[in-house]
């Protein structure tokens, strides 16, 4: 059997290199960027011009949708001219493409107020004090949106698109809000003991999201290692996607 071929929007940055570093052998990676990556072969094109990037999404299985400014202090002005416009063109070329499944980087921002609250504000700060892991209720998809910024704000419409193109165009979408990926693999602050994505868990994670039964046309998961002191739930991503983490910061205290 052919490997599936996926497509993945802003192949070049942090995200979309390790991607292809973790899929690589099995599957037929390629991207779009607006600039070539070295590790796979990649369309040339801004993602917020729709007739530029809909040659690559031809023939393609999963579009896995990294494309926007990466930064969390993104100001509405760019969420709005970019992120905003790269989301929709993603969606919207996976539609006239025939394009099976869109996977989407959404973010953890998508709710980050909830971290003034008790006891997240204490976890993310490293004061376990009082706190036993596991005993508090963990955030989960089913809470009210609580996005902490434009960028945030950005992702919780992204995730509205994607429900649209869903219901609406028949295009099956995932929704992924990423806890803290980086170049190390392993936490940097205290804040990362509770939020940390490695490498490792994140290809496995977009895999799943790959792999997922044809059934799905819509879901919205944490994207987070099994870090002893997390604060967002998994337990949906486990049931209906099959993801297991198998890291935890606490390796690296």
């Amino acid at each position: 059997m052919e490997p599936k071929k996926i497509l993945i929007t802003g192949v070049s940055g942090k995200v979309g290199s390790i991607i292809v570093d973790q899929l690589v052998d099995e599957y037929e990676l390629t991207g779009v960027d607006i600039k070539s990556s070295p590790l796979v072969r990649t369309l040339e094109a801004d993602t917020t011009n729709l007739n530029a990037i809909l040659p690559a999404f031809q023939g393609i299985h999963t579009v896995i949708d990294l494309a926007s400014d990466p930064s969390q202090f993104s100001p509405w002005e760019i969420v709005y001219r970019n992120n905003l416009q790269c989301t929709y063109n993603c969606l919207e070329a996976a539609h006239l493409s025939g394009v099976k499944r869109v996977v989407f980087a959404s973010s953890n921002h998508a709710t980050g107020l909830y971290e003034n609250d008790s006891p997240y504000s204490k976890l993310v700060a490293g004061d376990y004090e009082g706190l036993e892991a596991g005993s508090y209720k963990l955030i989960s998809v089913d809470d009210p949106v609580r996005p902490d910024g434009p960028y945030g704000i950005g992702k919780v419409l992204g995730e509205a698109a994607g429900r649209y193109f869903s219901e609406e165009m028949g295009v099956s979408v995932i929704c992924l809000r990423i806890g803290t990926v980086n170049d190390e693999s392993a936490p940097q602050d205290k804040r990362q003991f509770s939020t940390l994505l490695t490498h490792s868990d994140l290809g496995k994670l977009v895999k799943c999201c790959i792999e997922a039964p044809k059934t799905l046309r819509f879901g919205v998961y944490y994207g987070v290692s099994n870090n002893k002191w997390r604060i967002w739930d998994i337990e949906n991503s486990s049931r209906e996607i099959g993801y297991q983490p198998e890291d935890d910061a606490e390796l690296w205290r």
